[in-house]
Parts: C-alpha cells; sequence; structure tokens
C-alpha cells in the first residue's frame, strides 16, 4: 500500500530549521528580510500541504504568498530598500498562520490513525518552534511600529537578537543580556514564557506519554 503524502511533518521541521539557521547567521538586511520571507512562505505552503488542508485553500494560499513575494521584491527593487516594519509584518502574517494549519492538520492526523504517532510528535515540535518564530517577528514588529528600542541594551534590534530573546523566554532560560524595555516588550515576553511552558507540560507531554505504533485494523487489542 502505497503511504500518503499528507503528514510528513518530517520535512516541514527541516524547512522551519533551516529558517532558523538563516535568520540566526544572516545580517539584518533589505535582502536577508526578503529570504526570510521567501522561507517563511515555503514554510506556510508546506504546512498547508503536508496537514492535508483543501486544494481550494492551498491554491489559494499560493496566490496571497505569490502576491507577498512579488510585492515586497517589488518595493525592494524599485526603491532600492526594503522598510523593516513592513518585512516583519509580512514575516509575522505568515508564520501566524502556519501552526493553525499544523494544528488542524494533526487533530486529522490522530482522528485517521487513531493513534499518536512520530509524525504526530514531529508535527507538534514543528508548532513549538514556529511559537518561538513567531514572538521574535511580534517583538521586532513591536519595536519598529512602536518607533522606540525594544532592548535596554543598545544596539540589539537585528533579527537575530530578536529571534535569540525569543527562544530563551519561551525556553525560560532567561541568561538576562537582553530585556524587554517597556511595559508591553515585557508583557508579551511573559505570554510567550507562560505559552511555552504550558506547551510543554501539557501538549508534548502527552504526545510524548501516548507514543505508538500505528494500529493497523483487524489487530489484536
Amino acid at each position: 500500500m502505497i503511504k500518503s503524502p499528507k503528514y510528513r511533518f518530517g520535512p516541514l521541521l527541516l524547512v522551519i530549521l533551516a529558517s532558523l539557521i538563516f535568520q540566526l547567521a544572516a545580517p539584518d538586511t533589505d535582502w536577508a528580510r526578503l529570504v526570510t520571507i521567501i522561507l517563511q512562505s515555503a514554510t506556510l505552503l508546506l504546512a498547508l500541504s503536508v496537514s492535508g488542508t483543501r486544494r481550494e485553500v492551498v491554491y489559494l494560499a499560493r496566490l496571497l504568498v505569490g502576491v507577498a513575494i512579488l510585492g515586497t521584491a517589488g518595493v525592494l527593487v524599485g526603491t532600492g530598500e526594503l522598510g523593516p516594519a513592513a518585512a516583519k509584518s509580512v514575516s509575522l502574517a505568515l508564520a501566524a498562520l502556519a501552526p493553525v494549519a499544523i494544528v488542524l492538520g494533526l487533530v486529522r492526523h490522530v482522528r485517521e490513525e487513531r493513534a499518536v504517532t512520530i509524525p504526530t510528535m514531529f508535527g507538534v515540535l514543528c508548532i513549538y518552534l514556529l511559537i518561538g518564530m513567531l514572538f521574535s517577528f511580534l517583538f521586532s514588529a513591536i519595536e519598529h511600529i512602536g518607533g522606540t528600542p525594544f532592548f535596554t541594551k543598545p544596539n540589539s534590534e537585528d533579527q537575530s537578537d530578536f529571534l535569540y530573546f525569543s527562544f530563551t523566554t519561551i525556553t525560560t532560560t532567561g541568561y538576562g543580556d537582553l530585556v524587554a524595555a517597556s511595559n508591553l516588550g515585557r508583557s508579551v515576553a511573559i505570554l510567550e514564557a507562560l505559552t511555552g511552558q504550558i506547551y510543554l507540560v501539557t501538549v508534548v507531554a502527552v504526545i510524548v506519554g501516548n507514543l505508538r505504533p500505528r494500529r493497523r485494523i483487524g489487530s489484536d487489542t
């Protein structure tokens, strides 16, 4: 029996990791922001595909992603620059949609398999990484839209700084080298920390605790 291409969350996890590595390593330039939008677009489209989303929704997403990429590329080529606020807003929107698609896909996957499997675990990990990435774009958007530095430490406005701060927050590592300066920033950071810990002790714990091979129809229970 040929295995369905749906629910292959392993490749999606690799794409998300590649996007994270690029954002951490690349300088915060206009072209790097464009590449980040392209990577986020690829992540969203792959998330929709492996989650078994309806074709109509996938086609619509492709259209919207194409408009977003062509629009930002056109702005960059036409004006010679891509504003951080606009780029972060587009990346934020793309990063927010992917976890929703994965959640719906995981629900369908568990219902079809009638068990929690390895692909389920990969999907849950994808959501966790995307939450961390989502908050990094949110922190950056707060700074660029608000017009004031997000961190108390000067010259810490690169995307790599926001990504580093986001994942030290969601994991409650808290090195203390980067600290949110405003009440809004601190509130969002606390929200991320609570979200990350609740997610780990509930969703991830339940998934790992119930992990088992796929149950074959007609097999003994």
